[in-house]
This record gives structure tokens, C-alpha cells and sequence, in this order.
């Protein structure tokens, strides 16, 4: 790979911006061995969700919802920890780019101890992907906001390796919770994390998984956000998430100010050969315009120049739809 690609994330040094995210498409060592052979910076491992590691380390598990308590027993027994870890430890000795242990998680509780042997497994860093939605109406209006705090101001406590924070778009303050988790501790951000996609099906008439694989035109809000907090926020570590899918999404997201980007959909819909492409049409973009560096590259086009990006956004709103029939 060419220095050219080489980026740093939250504390990484990655060979290329291109991270695979957490999937099927990293679940043994020997998956994670062919993505760094074709070019990927880094690979996070699949998701150990806090309920598996409650479970298994005896602590109280929380649920009013009997379904849901045998789904999550079920996935449980699937995944051992024990597993996890080893699946940590030989992704290590195989690889030479950063593996990254994934939590799915959204309370700050007992599972949280488990950080520590994530980290002495030899994970590189550790992402966590906080799932909170605020259904109830007495709820406080910042509660999960609050948990995306507490959750990570504990696990910085806990370890030295980095902490990465995949968050949610559905905050009515993205730049003022970036912030806030900087100031928690979290070395890098993610934006986006893609909720599951609920449906309704009409014809047996019971609700349905949406479709699974995120969609180029989700890169909208990416590409928005990626920008608004990278001008807001220079010195936060920011990976690109959702809605990417070729080689010039991964520019886009560069010039708005991301110093990663994390692929998850066009590798399982194109294979690996896409990670090797898209760093090849990278390069070579950036030799035709003259960039030494991803560094040179990032930020470039964030809203630097706009005083007030939401009157920008309006005045582009009126301008393309006011007239048309």
C-alpha cells in the first residue's frame, strides 16, 4: 500500500482510510487476513451485544419482555466470550492492521468490566455502537444523550486502548454531543450508526426486517454532518458511516473532513475486490490532484466558508424546488 493512503483515526495508523465495519464480514481471523491483504486499514469484529457478556459473567440481566429475554439467551449462547476473545487475539497475531472490538450497548452497567479483556485480548481499540431510542413521553429530553456519556466516561476509566463512539443521527444537537463525548473521553467518532430498518408486511400482515443494506443516497446526511462537525470541532477524530459505496463517496467524506471511512454494504454486495478498487481510484485521484496526503485532502470542502450553513441549505432548497412544476 502507498503512504500516500496512510490516515490516522482516533489515535490508529492506517494504512488506508478504508475500515471494514462490524459485520459477518470479520467474524473469523482468516476474513480479516484477506481484507488487510486487498487494502483495508482496519476491520472491527462483530458486535458482542451487552446483554451476551450479562448473561455469560452472571450479572442481572434487565428486561420486562419474555420474547426478548430468549432472543437474547439464544444469541448468547451463539457467541462466547471466551470465543470473542480468541477471535481477538488470533485476528491480531494474523493481521497486521488495527482490529477493533465492537459493544453493542445502552446502559452503563455490569458488562462494562468487560472492556478490560477486550483489552488484554489485544484489541487495538474499542468501538462503541450505543443503541438508544427515547420512546417515553415523562422521559427526560436528554436521557440518552446522557447515556452515551456515562457509558463512555466508564469505559475510558477502564482502559488505555482507544474508545471510538458510533452515534446515532437522531439527536437534535450533533455537534454540541460530539463535543460532549470528546469531553468524556472518546478518541474518535462515527457518523453514522444505521438502525435496524423496520417494515410492514401487508400481505400476512405483521410487521417485517427492512431492508438490510444501507442505500448510496443515506450518504446525504453523512456528508452534511461529517462537514458541519469537522468545521465545529477540527481537533475530533471523525469516521464517515452510511451510504457509502464507491470510490468517490470515499472522497466526498474526506473533503467534508473524516479522517476514515467505515464500509460495510458494497463489500458484501461487490466482495473484496471493491476495498483494492476503491484505494486504487483514490490514489490516483489524489495524484491528479496533486495531494501528498490524506491529511491535504481533509476538510477541504466542510462549511469553513459559509457564516451560517442552515441559511446556506434554505437558500439551496428554494433555488432547486421553488419552481418546479
Amino acid at each position: 500500500m502507498k503512504k500516500i493512503l496512510m490516515t490516522n483515526f482516533a489515535g490508529l495508523n492506517l494504512i488506508s482510510p478504508v475500515i471494514i465495519g462490524s459485520s459477518g464480514l470479520t467474524n473469523t481471523p482468516e476474513k480479516n487476513t484477506a481484507l488487510e491483504k486487498v487494502g483495508a486499514g482496519a476491520v472491527i469484529l462483530p458486535s458482542v451485544f451487552e446483554e451476551q457478556i450479562e448473561i455469560q459473567t452472571g450479572t442481572n440481566i434487565w428486561t420486562d419482555c419474555p420474547k426478548a429475554h430468549d432472543c437474547i439467551l439464544n444469541s448468547a449462547n451463539e457467541m462466547q466470550l471466551e470465543d470473542y476473545l480468541q477471535l481477538i487475539k488470533k485476528s491480531k497475531e494474523s493481521c497486521q492492521i488495527p482490529v477493533i472490538a465492537s459493544i453493542n450497548c445502552y446502559r452503563d452497567d455490569g458488562w462494562i468490566d468487560f472492556v478490560r479483556q477486550i483489552e488484554m485480548a489485544g484489541a487495538d481499540a474499542i468501538e462503541l455502537n450505543i443503541f438508544g431510542l427515547n420512546t417515553e413521553i415523562d422521559r427526560p429530553e436528554n436521557t440518552v444523550e446522557d447515556i452515551y456519556l456515562r457509558i463512555t466516561r466508564k469505559v475510558k476509566s477502564l482502559v488505555d486502548i482507544p474508545v471510538i463512539v458510533k452515534m446515532s443521527k437522531y439527536f437534535s444537537h450533533i455537534v454540541k454531543l460530539a463535543n460532549d463525548l470528546r469531553g468524556a473521553g472518546a478518541d474518535g467518532i462515527v457518523l453514522f450508526s444505521r438502525f435496524y430498518q423496520p417494515d410492514i408486511d401487508v400481505h400476512l400482515m405483521q410487521a417485517s426486517s427492512g431492508y438490510v443494506f444501507s442505500s448510496n443516497t443515506e450518504i446525504a446526511d453523512t456528508l452534511r454532518w461529517t462537514s458541519l462537525v469537522s468545521l465545529k470541532l477540527p481537533d475530533v477524530s471523525i469516521a464517515s458511516c452510511t451510504g457509502i459505496h464507491d470510490w468517490e463517496d470515499i472522497i466526498k467524506c474526506l473533503l467534508c473532513g473524516a479522517s476514515a471511512i467505515e464500509l460495510c454494504s458494497t463489500v458484501y454486495q461487490h466482495g473484496n475486490e471493491i476495498i483494492q478498487a476503491m484505494n486504487r481510484s483514490l490514489e490516483e485521484w489524489m495524484v491528479t490532484k496533486d495531494f501528498k496526503s490524506i491529511e491535504e485532502v481533509r476538510s477541504k470542502l466542510n462549511f469553513d466558508e459559509i457564516q451560517d450553513p442552515s441559511l446556506h441549505e434554505r437558500v439551496q432548497f428554494m433555488k432547486y424546488f421553488s419552481n418546479r412544476d
